[in-house]
């Protein structure tokens, strides 16, 4: 019964600290999501799967 309480716990804290940052950021956003803009994960300079920007077009480089 501990664990679950502490596992609870430790996802409402988790919870609790993602909504604190959306809240905190302008316009609720959060900085670099587009995965053209993380050079490990598009080697070949391919445009983002979800909105079609590639890196040169991306604004917070």
């Amino acid at each position: 019964m501990k664990i679950l309480f502490l596992t609870l716990a430790l996802l409402g804290l988790g919870v609790a600290g993602i909504a604190i940052k959306l809240w905190a950021k302008k316009d609720g956003k959060f900085a670099g999501t587009c995965a053209s803009q993380n050079p490990h994960l598009n080697k070949e300079g391919e445009p983002c799967g979800f909105c079609g920007k590639t890196a040169d077009e991306c604004e917070n480089r």
